[in-house]
């Protein structure tokens, strides 16, 4: 996803097409890819520092609002093209953006675990 070309593709269906700030062209240029969900038909997550966000208004601004809520992503902060990018610099963003990755799984992963544990112990509770 480090290609704009990539990200743009995943704005087939983004609510926001015209006289806005936030089209798919700046979305993908901000870092995001398109991922909606059945509830919301907006969500954007940076493909490198996995933030999400929704609730997308036609003057917010991809850049602002991922600088905004992200402030120390490698993305914004790249001053080069992927195509401009030297394999060690490659790897030295693949290899934090997966630190990010495998940070952020391990913590949906703690999630779940927990709210297994609470209903059992509810489902346990009830029956004593």
């Amino acid at each position: 996803m480090y290609s704009y070309e990539k990200r743009l593709q995943t704005f087939s269906e983004w609510p926001f097409r015209e006289d806005c700030q936030c089209t798919p062209e700046l979305m993908a240029k901000a870092g995001f890819v398109h991922c909606p969900s059945e509830n919301e038909p907006d969500v954007a997550c940076c493909f490198y520092c996995l933030r999400e966000l929704e609730g997308w208004e036609p003057d917010d601004n991809p850049w602002s609002e991922h600088a905004k809520r992200s402030p120390n992503c490698a993305f914004l902060h790249m001053s080069k093209t992927f195509d401009e990018l030297t394999a060690i610099e490659y790897f030295h963003l693949e290899q934090e953006r997966l630190r990010i990755y495998i940070k952020k799984m391990g913590h949906r992963k703690i999630a779940y675990f927990r709210d297994e544990v609470e209903a059992t112990s509810k489902n346990l509770r009830a029956l004593i």
